[in-house]
């Protein structure tokens, strides 16, 4: 999509590239870590290099290299990332506030005070909250080879179709 604000720039160029990626993962995180309800899903559960491994999952989402599932050393696929997360039930005030957390994280992280930009990145956060951990029941009935899904400036990428420059 092509506009006056972003041109045919990804999510993932107009919020700062990996870096920026980086630093909201890391905020995201932390903020999760602070809060009472939150923290529960993290409690013995967390790879030691999550945060890295959690901006690379997003960069790919939001059009920056397919550096999770692909290169030489992918870290995993999307259904391995659906796998763990499945099976947990509901958990609405959980998820409400890790979306809160990620709301806060965009000011921690120093992204651009883009309103588009922040709308763009708090629909993807709320629609991939919802489509990782509530799409399946168990993390038996998670298919294998799901494809990473992609977010635009539109919302979700229909047939995988990867943005500008990636």
């Amino acid at each position: 999509m092509t506009d006056e604000a972003h041109g045919s720039r990804t999510i993932y160029d107009s919020m700062g590239g990996m870096p920026a990626v980086v630093a909201l993962a890391d905020a995201w995180h932390r903020l999760c870590l602070d809060d009472r309800v939150v923290a529960h899903a993290f409690q013995g559960r967390v790879h030691p290099d999550h945060v890295e491994r959690l901006a690379t999952y997003w960069a790919e989402q939001l059009g920056g290299p397919p550096a999770y599932t692909g290169g030489g050393s992918p870290l995993g696929d999307h259904a391995d990332v659906v796998r763990v997360h499945s099976g947990n039930g509901p958990h609405d005030e959980m998820d409400a506030r890790a979306v809160g957390c990620f709301v806060l994280a965009m000011d921690e992280a120093g992204l651009p005070d883009d309103e588009r930009l922040r709308a763009a990145l708090t629909d993807w956060f709320v629609w991939a909250t919802e489509h990782v951990n509530h799409e399946h029941r168990t993390p038996e009935a998670v298919p294998t080879g799901l494809p990473m899904p992609y977010w635009s400036w539109d919302g979700p990428v229909v047939g995988g179709a990867r943005g500008p420059g990636t």
